[in-house]
């Protein structure tokens, strides 16, 4: 679990309008896959983090609209070794969130290596390390159910075709009350090819209810599904279905794939994703009822809302996870996130602010999508310009540091040390598929080896570069880069410092002052 951390901003662009309503996405960024949780007065939020480190984010908030982001559940991606090198489309898929016996509960499934799961008494931590529930290929979004009325504990997970050969169905488990094994070798439960219409039934959220079993799962693609329910007076079936969220007449596509949750006063509420290109799986708030039949629904008879009503909650203050960071004591906020599982000596601590990082050697040093040591955060959907403050202290010939947008394509503005040992500024991008990076715009000197970076994002996640040497910003004449989404996961805001492949240490650079301004 991340520590005290002092960031420059703790707010940003929030859903909350200030007039007692909200707008969606109450979550204006890449926060993959929701699951939601209350205890007590406290709303907490767990979202897919795939291979980057640390990973399983937690959010908290006090009304569902405003979120904070106070840390994470998981160090390191396990197994370890597997995530050396950066893995966007593995790792961490569709956590479930649950609180059971005094404890919280993160399930995961890795579709390489099976169903995890850790636990703490305190969301804070400390967690307990990842314990594998079941290996496997193809085992993705598990999701627990201790049920009080039995005393039994159950499982359901879905299936990736990519690893597995199969998709469109859950199996079930009976499983033993402390977690730690299965009670039987599992069975399918809703077979997804036995319903008409339905395709990639996935991201299944077991519940107990009104004398029935619950299963809330998503079908039809990421960019096009719809959300469905399952219920069945036993476990292990027969279900009957009904979509409960889907487009409709409204510009939401693929409304789909999140959790339900009950306020205090008995309200009922959805929180679930909607995919946006470069900006990857947004999160939006949806009202919830119960119709004459008993079955949910979700939005405006069965459609998202743009604007509504807060939830009948306690008013809170406008929030957002955090952005900025001044990296106090070399130490980045909660915000931030590494490619792959970190390493010892890639960043360094010290006494005053900004972050130091080692120009790490690298024989992939023109592909900044091959390097484990970016340090990344979420590209935001709303228009914004981010900036970044950068003193390159290495003096090898080819180390360079700088900011970056990172996708299956990438562009980046930064220094670079040249043969002769001058800095200068460069502006680099690569196209998807291809390497190594190419030139975006002549380079510039920089004659104090000192600059500010700035990129200003605006809708459709177009990118353009600009940088102050000395007179104030300039653009750097390249063209509009477009942000590209990698597999899975949203395009990326990143740090870095590489060095070319040698021998001997090749410096450091120095960020500071980290701001998004919208």
């Amino acid at each position: 679990m991340s520590g005290p951390h002092r960031a420059a901003s703790a707010t940003g662009p929030t859903g909350d309008l200030g007039d007692g309503t909200y707008r969606n996405p109450v979550l204006a960024a890449d926060w993959s896959d929701p699951d939601v949780l209350r205890v007590g007065d406290d709303f907490y939020l767990t979202a897919s983090s795939f291979g980057r480190a640390p990973g399983l984010p937690l959010l908290h908030s006090r009304d569902l609209v405003n979120w904070t982001l106070i840390g994470h559940a998981l160090d390191r991606v396990e197994p370890a070794e597997a995530f050396t090198a950066p893995r966007h489309d593995c790792g961490v898929w569709a956590p479930s969130l649950r609180h059971h016996d005094g404890r919280f509960w993160i399930f995961w499934g890795d579709p390489d290596h099976g169903v995890y799961h850790i636990n703490s008494t305190s969301v804070r931590g400390p967690w307990s390390r990842p314990h594998l529930l079941k290996a496997g290929k193809g085992l993705i979004d598990p999701c627990p159910l201790w049920d009080e009325e039995s005393g039994t504990a159950y499982l359901v997970h879905a299936w990736a075709k990519s690893r597995s050969g199969v998709k469109n169905r859950l199996t079930g488990h009976r499983m033993s009350p402390d977690g730690r094994g299965l009670l039987d070798e599992g069975e399918v439960i809703v077979d997804g090819d036995r319903i008409p219409g339905w395709f990639t039934i996935e991201g299944p959220k077991l519940h107990r209810h009104d004398g029935w079993f619950w299963i809330f799962a998503p079908a039809g693609g990421v960019a096009t599904g719809w959300q469905g329910a399952f219920r069945s007076r036993r476990f292990h079936g027969p279900y009957e279905q009904r979509v409960v969220l889907q487009q409709g007449g409204t510009d939401v596509n693929g409304p789909h794939q999140g959790g339900w949750v009950r306020t205090p006063a008995g309200e009922d509420w959805f929180l679930h994703f909607q995919q946006r290109g470069a900006h990857g799986r947004v999160v939006h708030l949806q009202p919830m009822r119960w119709d004459a039949d008993g079955w949910p629904v979700l939005g405006v008879d069965g459609t998202p809302v743009d604007v509504h009503p807060k939830p009948a909650l306690p008013p809170q203050p406008r929030s957002a996870p955090a952005a900025d960071d001044d990296f106090p004591g070399g130490r980045h906020g909660p915000q931030w996130q590494w490619t792959a599982n970190p390493r010892a000596g890639w960043a360094a601590t010290h006494a005053g602010d900004g972050l130091r990082l080692t120009c790490l050697r690298s024989a992939r040093a023109h592909d900044l999508r091959a390097l484990p040591h970016n340090l990344t955060q979420r590209l935001p959907l709303r228009p914004c310009s981010v900036e970044v403050e950068l003193r390159l202290d290495a003096g090898a010939p080819g180390a360079r540091a700088g900011l970056a947008v990172l996708g299956d394509a990438y562009s980046w503005i930064g220094l670079e040390r040249g043969e002769d040992g001058t800095a200068r500024l460069v502006h680099r991008f690569a196209e998807a598929g291809a390497e190594p990076e190419r030139d975006a715009a002549p380079p510039r000197p920089a004659p104090d080896g000192t600059a500010r970076l700035r990129i200003d994002v605006t809708h459709g996640a177009q990118c353009r570069f600009h940088a102050d040497t000395g007179g104030g910003f300039e653009p750097t004449g390249g063209p509009v880069f477009a942000a590209t989404p990698w597999r899975w996961v949203g395009a990326l805001l990143g740090l870095f410092a590489v060095a070319e492949d040698g021998r001997g240490p090749a410096g450091t650079a120095l960020f500071t002052r980290f701001r998004i301004t919208h």
